[in-house]
């Protein structure tokens, strides 16, 4: 087996070992038995935000399978392993508004803490209550509350970057509501055909996002090969002051700066939809939707992926004196 069967993008060499983890006590028991016998350890969900190298992982890759999914009351009690799209629809059935902005992501609830993934105005860290985690150092299994996971700065958490913490479950904490969160993003408002700051029906809104990212190729379809990617591949920079040449980049507030737009560097460096057919074999170019997403035409390699992401970064660079950064998680490849 490779990592082309258990990813999105469909790219990535061959599979060590797999072991499949049903249970959160097979995972645990699974991470805590190869750190003990000394053994590479790499933890997967949906596979929809890795990008592996052609050589492969050789050691023991854990396939988080975990299927619990808790309502009591306003909260939601979900295993890692649980398919994130499930969770939005399983709120919206019981009555609970606050996530629907985040329908149609791909890949599983253990991965949202992680990248505290956002879309449409909404992010992970608006509803998440805690996080069970094991810590790999210590062995422990710990309950963490909002405050320390590390949330703050665009898709920012204390579990990124670092392998030395493993998501076991989520609790979210929602609203009792058929009205949506305050819509809080342009496309989606105007979709939606209300101001800034409305509500409408939490339902509304699902069906509104859905067809922005189906719009765009971000609705996993096996057929589509515009959504055989991680999504977006790159992470909308923040820089303490916009260069001259940025200065027509949509602009957001963060904690550690000003938030550019990551498509409209890339765009206006140049690199427009579908481009990549004559860099390197042409197997990997951007989306025909939209710039942020490198996608898998067929066949393509790891290589192939990160060749033509390197360029399109290396562009940007030029132009702007922006590096950008990969959101996807890279194991056993790099751009440099």
């Amino acid at each position: 087996m490779s990592f082309a069967d258990l990813t999105t993008i469909h790219v990535g060499g061959p599979v060590g070992r797999l072991v499949e983890a049903t249970t959160s006590q097979e995972l645990v028991d699974a991470v805590r038995s190869a750190d003990a016998a000394g053994t590479p350890v790499l933890v997967i969900g949906g596979g929809s935000n890795l990008l592996v190298g052609d050589d492969g992982f050789d050691g023991t890759v854990v396939r988080v399978a975990t299927s619990g999914l808790r309502v009591e009351g306003t909260r939601m009690h979900v295993d890692a392993g649980v398919e994130w799209d499930l969770v939005v629809r399983t709120a919206l059935d019981h009555g609970l508004a606050g996530i629907e902005a985040l329908s149609g992501i791909p890949g599983s609830t253990g991965g949202t803490p992680v990248q505290n993934v956002g879309a449409y105005g909404a992010s992970t860290s608006d509803w998440l209550e805690s996080v069970t985690v094991l810590d790999r150092e210590s062995g422990e299994v710990e309950v963490w509350d909002n405050a320390r996971c590390g949330f703050g700065s665009h898709r920012s958490s204390a579990f990124k970057y670092t392998d030395r913490y493993v998501v076991v479950d989520v609790t979210f904490a929602l609203r009792r509501s058929a009205e949506s969160a305050p819509v809080r993003y342009a496309a989606l408002a105007e979709r939606l055909g209300v101001r800034i700051g409305e509500s409408v029906s939490a339902r509304e809104v699902r069906d509104a996002v859905i067809a922005l990212r189906t719009d765009r190729g971000m609705v996993w379809d096996e057929a589509e090969h515009d959504s055989w990617s991680v999504g977006s591949f790159f992470l909308n920079p923040i820089v303490s002051s916009v260069p001259p040449e940025a200065l027509g980049s949509p602009q957001f507030t963060d904690p550690k700066g000003i938030k550019l737009s990551a498509a409209w560097l890339i765009e206006h460096a140049g690199f427009s939809r579908g481009y990549g057919e004559r860099v390197g074999t042409g197997r990997a170019t951007l989306s025909t939707r939209h710039v942020l997403a490198v996608t898998n035409r067929g066949g393509a390699s790891a290589a192939d992926v990160t060749a033509l992401a390197s360029h399109v970064r290396a562009g940007v660079q030029e132009k702007y004196g922006i590096t950008l950064t990969p959101e996807c998680r890279l194991v056993n490849c790099t751009l440099d």
